[in-house]
């Protein structure tokens, strides 16, 4: 199984883009699929605004932050700068942010609770604004984690879109360390076809390669184009 590389970006970000998007192509090409099928989700938790216009400006679109305050502090000025980018929330989210959370991004990829869910639908119907959202899965049933566990999906699923009403699009995973993902990426699909959902967020910088081979749409990939990062101590989500 091909792997993507697991060492930091040299070079610019726009190279490392590049360098990314041609693995994404390759890794296509073995698995017979179209590269448009599988949507980059740059990961800029902790790159500088300058650093990530200029990431705009080379023609990359999407984007995934990990904290609600972070992308509220520093996306607003960059939205009105560049039309057409799509910014994800990609790292947990507490039910307390589901009103900034809403209003700001476009894609959510961390529903993993009732309460969430309750949260999230109260401010969708009042800003009458509807991200579209993936359910995190804990396929490693890491207690440390977040995500439901994977006997409980179905029945989550059920509710979010028939209690909730929540536009569920997909399902999203993070493998445990050390382990080889590719078990939980195929895990993750076979929820994701019994549940009628076509969208799988899975693979990140060491590992989006053998994730497309395994049917993701959604790549979150950070210190492949940014480099490595030195991340601050978490206040929030």
């Amino acid at each position: 199984m091909t792997t993507a590389r697991e060492t930091p970006a040299t070079g610019t970000p726009a190279s490392g883009l590049t360098r990314v998007r041609e693995e994404m192509a390759a890794a296509c090409a073995r698995a017979g699929r179209r590269p448009e099928s599988v949507t980059l989700v740059a990961a800029s938790k902790t790159v500088a605004p300058d650093v990530l216009a200029q990431t705009v400006e080379a023609g990359h679109l999407v984007y995934g932050e990990n904290r609600v305050q972070e992308a509220r502090d520093k996306w607003p000025g960059l939205l009105e700068r560049f039309s057409g980018v799509e910014l994800h929330l990609i790292g947990p989210l507490q039910s307390n942010k589901a009103r900034e959370a809403v209003a700001l991004f476009d894609v959510i990829h961390s529903v993993d609770r009732p309460s969430l869910c309750t949260a999230l639908a109260k401010q969708c119907a009042q800003q009458d604004r509807w991200p579209r959202l993936f359910v995190q899965v804990n396929t490693g049933s890491e207690p440390q984690k977040a995500g439901v566990l994977p006997e409980e999906a179905d029945a989550f699923l059920e509710a979010c879109r028939g209690k909730h009403r929540l536009d569920v699009v997909g399902l999203m995973c993070i493998p445990p360390v050390g382990e080889p993902p590719e078990p939980h990426f195929t895990l993750l699909a076979e929820i994701a076809q019994r549940n009628g959902l076509k969208l799988l967020s899975m693979g990140m910088s060491g590992d989006y390669t053998s994730a497309i081979e395994h049917g993701a749409t959604h790549v979150r990939v950070g210190s492949a184009i940014f480099g490595a990062r030195a991340y601050p101590p978490r206040q929030d989500r």
